[in-house]
């Protein structure tokens, strides 16, 4: 079995660097906003490019304390896209905020920045682009219009770490910017955990203060806020993993490479584009082919561990029902999640291992189109 992805392997590699790091967290006797939280905040903020950076227990928490601290509630509305994970959408409505859909650009499966200015609102407060995959979205026109429009600009990069934008990482355009440090992510931990990034000193207090119970001083409580603290362990692993990532990231690149030439014969196998200027660091690898649901079965029995990000767009999800929304309102999201598959994409993906994939996905296309 090839997995989606094999964090066993990552951790043949690395295990004796986190097992040293970690138990000197276990003999510290610090283990709540330690030292190595403080260490990996600071770490960040250099590594991305931005003046402040908040770790947090999650990168849902991430996109849900981001609104609270810009004051995003009931009454407001963010647009945003229908393909993505439901926590994207989830933080909005948390806060009492609507999410307004915005169709997708059919190559980079992003926010199409042409089609957000058709839905501002006199009650539009924010854009919430999402780095699809470790695609970078089109920064230039999406911070334009929040310029003209006096829009916030909240970056979900919870699958982006490291991308770049004409030479500029991601999460450091908008106002606020999300990671997610979940296992499976390019930098991710062995538990749950996620970061907001700042340049406003003042943004940073108030997030600081909301992870802490709405205290910036102990027992001091200001306002409503929630437990979502990274603890010192998980911060230890990811300052050890950090060290890691431009080089995980361009094995990435170098894999998606190579998939880009396995299947450049094959025309019904459309391989994802990247923008001009960009750094895409694929977090997933991700195709169009026709008959997906058919053939996505196929590559399960052959063992590879293909994935279907995300089957059902979120402007169709049960969650979101009393939105209003129907099939047909966002044509191009909708015809993507029928026909589009992630492939296995990991730092340690061997080449043999790339070959078979690629042969037996050829192999199952070509089949699939012969008898329709």
């Amino acid at each position: 079995m090839i997995p989606i992805f094999d964090s066993k392997r990552q951790y043949a590699k690395i295990g004796s660097e986190i097992e040293k790091a970690v138990l000197e967290v276990l003999r510290s006797g610090a283990y709540i906003l330690g030292p190595n939280v403080k260490a990996l905040e600071s770490e960040l903020a250099k590594y991305i490019g931005c003046n402040y950076t908040v770790a947090l227990n999650s990168g849902t928490d991430a996109l849900h304390l981001a609104l609270r601290a810009l004051d995003i509630g009931k009454g407001d509305e963010v647009i945003t896209t229908a393909f993505t994970f439901v926590a994207t959408t989830e933080s909005i409505e948390i806060v009492g905020a609507t999410p307004v859909f915005c169709d997708i650009n059919p190559d980079t499966f992003n926010i199409d920045a042409d089609k957000i200015e058709a839905l501002i609102t006199p009650k539009t407060k924010a854009i919430m682009p999402v780095h699809l995959y470790g695609q970078p979205c089109d920064m230039d026109k999406i911070m334009d219009i929040a310029k003209r429009h006096d829009l916030y600009v909240i970056e979900d990069c919870c699958q982006a770490i490291g991308a770049e934008y004409k030479g500029k990482r991601v999460g450091t355009f908008g106002d606020i910017g999300c990671y997610s440090f979940y296992p499976t992510k390019n930098l991710g931990t062995m538990g749950d955990g996620g970061l907001i990034t700042v340049n406003s000193e003042n943004l940073k207090n108030r997030i600081v203060a909301l992870r802490n119970h709405g205290g910036a001083i102990r027992y001091h409580h200001d306002e409503i806020g929630v437990n979502s603290r990274l603890d010192e362990i998980q911060a230890a692993i990811l300052r050890v993993k950090l060290n890691y990532i431009d080089e995980w990231n361009k094995a990435r690149r170098e894999h998606a490479a190579t998939y880009n030439k396995l299947f450049s014969e094959c025309a019904d196998i459309q391989t994802p584009k990247e923008l001009d200027n960009t750094y895409c660091v694929y977090h997933q690898y991700t195709v169009k082919i026709p008959n997906r649901d058919e053939i996505f079965d196929k590559l399960h029995e052959a063992g590879i561990g293909a994935m279907l990000y995300y089957p059902i767009p979120l402007h169709m999800q049960k969650v979101h029902a009393h939105l209003g929304y129907k099939m047909g309102d966002l044509p191009i999201t909708e015809k993507n999640t029928e026909c589009v598959i992630s492939l296995p994409m990991f730092p340690e993906l061997t080449i043999e291992e790339q070959k078979m994939i690629a042969s037996t996905l050829i192999d199952c296309v070509e089949k699939s189109k012969a008898m329709a």
